[in-house]
């Protein structure tokens, strides 16, 4: 595995656009346009990614450990060819709008405001995640796990939820929209 570290690409650009098999540590992607470009097998650890453009940019089994990658447009990214994890991460106001992320993995990450619509999640996991404003609206939560994660609002009328797991207290966040009091 090639290791590139403490690198300020916004300043430096890359010289490269394919990276197979690469581990990314400490560096500045910020606001970049990363079109065309090809991530295969490669580890993003604590990296700026805000804003980046994704447009058609493969990312295929890329982990995402302690990244900040706000407002990230992940369904720019090449439709055929997308697999990745995210771990410790802030993800703020991104968006996975109808993308197919069956069986992902969310760890200890801040989500509020990512844009789930119409994604399907089914046996996705959320571990440790603050929820808070996510969208879920026609999105395909079946088998998905929620037990440690908190903030959210889901509304079982607009989703498909079953066989999804939920804990207590935050299970509340599946009847937000009844404005109800729930006494414990």
């Amino acid at each position: 595995m090639d290791h590139i570290r403490n690198k300020d690409f916004t300043e430096e650009g890359l010289d490269n656009t394919e990276f197979e098999d690469h581990s990314f540590e400490n560096c500045n992607f910020a606001q970049l346009h990363l079109g065309g470009f090809s991530f295969i097998e490669c580890i993003f650890e604590n990296c700026n990614l805000s804003m980046v453009n994704l447009s058609n940019t493969t990312l295929n089994d890329v982990q995402f450990k302690s990244c900040k990658l706000m407002g990230v447009d992940f369904t720019q990214s090449n439709p055929f060819i997308y697999s990745f994890e995210f771990e410790d991460c802030q993800l703020n106001l991104a968006s996975f709008f109808k993308m197919k992320l069956k069986s992902m993995n969310f760890r200890n990450c801040e989500l509020n405001e990512v844009d789930f619509v119409e994604a399907d999640l089914s046996g996705s996991s959320f571990s440790h995640c603050d929820l808070a404003g996510a969208i879920f609206e026609h999105t395909n939560l079946d088998k998905v796990d929620f037990r440690s994660s908190y903030n959210y609002s889901i509304d079982p009328d607009l989703n498909r939820i079953k066989k999804a797991r939920f804990s207590i207290p935050e299970v509340i966040g599946l009847l937000k929209k009844y404005d109800i009091r729930i006494d414990v």
